[in-house]
């Protein structure tokens, strides 16, 4: 008698009855830290990841359609959201460590990374540290291109920003904060697009521990001269890994000219603009968010790299010479 053949388990098999549409709050101890998770739907698994002092929340009306086709799973990472905040490493590199370990404790073992902005570049360094693990990379507003970035998150890197951040709670203060974020609006700074998403931030620090995981954070990718952690010296891993970057052409956090050099150094890549929108273009217009990834999640397949692949790309970072099959930056669409 032939022994039965196993079968692979399915994709999130210890999750158990997941939501069809609408996401649910879940938490696992990984660790012995609580991690926080949203978690809909079933199929190929998509997993979300947020911005600096953001949290899984920030996907909530994304959710209900990416999750007609896929399992999504969108993660508060450690130290945002209701996710423990503890004396921690807040790195890049530690982020990525910690969304392998949370998929592994609910047995994802491959998954498309979409990240936005801070969630962006840790999705990268999820598919630099496990690239046998990445299906795709989606990146939305994401750091890590250059050093430029909105003078605001400058400042709070500076010595002091904890009692700034403290006072920013006090009454008065978040009233005159309301009111300049009315100010930018009316004279239509692309900063005033954003404002509001950015108010909301500070508005998720109500607390020291969750001022201090933040600033914790920040200062790992952001000193007073910019950004200090960059992707464009190994972009050129991605070659074979689908990639697409989203971004908004009024971003005031993170300016569109990252995009194009992001781009530019991704072989294959599809960049798309969306030309009303700041730092959260899945804010903006969700609908088209969902839209422009599913067609790109559609339309490309997997990545299935190998050990020797890896070490080839390695030896040979240099693209072919312009003009060999799939080196070249892929379309631009911007609407």
């Amino acid at each position: 008698m032939a022994a039965p053949t196993s079968r692979p388990a399915p994709v999130g098999d210890r999750l158990g009855v997941v939501p069809p549409r609408d996401s649910e709050l879940r938490f696992r101890t990984v660790h012995g830290y609580r991690r926080a998770f949203r978690v809909a739907g079933s199929g190929p698994a998509v997993v979300l990841v947020h911005g600096i002092g953001d949290s899984s929340a920030t996907w909530e009306a994304v959710f209900p359609a990416l999750a007609r086709r896929h399992l999504v799973i969108a993660p508060d990472l450690l130290g945002h959201g209701h996710s423990d905040k503890p004396r921690a490493d807040y790195s890049v590199a530690a982020y990525a460590n910690g969304i392998r370990d949370l998929l592994g404790v609910l047995g994802v073992p491959r998954a498309t990374l979409v990240g936005h902005s801070l969630g962006g570049g840790v999705a990268m360094q999820f598919a630099y540290q496990y690239p046998e693990r990445t299906e795709r990379l989606v990146l939305v507003g994401t750091g890590g291109a250059g050093p430029d970035v909105t003078p605001l998150l400058r400042a709070v890197s500076l010595p002091g920003a904890h009692a700034v951040l403290a006072a920013s709670q006090l009454p008065l203060l978040r009233w005159q904060l309301g009111w300049a974020v009315d100010a930018l609006r009316l004279v239509g700074a692309h900063l005033g697009r954003d404002a509001a998403d950015l108010l909301r931030l500070v508005d998720a620090l109500p607390d020291a521990t969750s001022r201090t995981a933040f600033i914790r954070t920040l200062r790992a990718v952001v000193d007073w001269r910019g950004q200090v952690v960059t992707m464009l010296d190994r972009c050129y891993l991605t070659r074979g890994m689908p990639t697409m970057l989203v971004w908004g052409a009024q971003d005031a956090v993170v300016p569109l000219a990252h995009a194009r050099t992001a781009h530019a150094a991704m072989p294959g890549s599809r960049l798309e603009v969306f030309d009303d929108a700041g730092h959260f273009p899945h804010h903006s217009d969700p609908a088209r968010f969902v839209g422009v990834l599913e067609e790109f999640l559609g339309s490309t397949d997997p990545a299935r790299w190998s050990p020797e692949q890896w070490r080839q790309l390695l030896r040979c970072p240099a693209p072919p010479p312009t003009g060999v099959a799939g080196v070249r930056p892929g379309p631009v669409s911007a609407t």
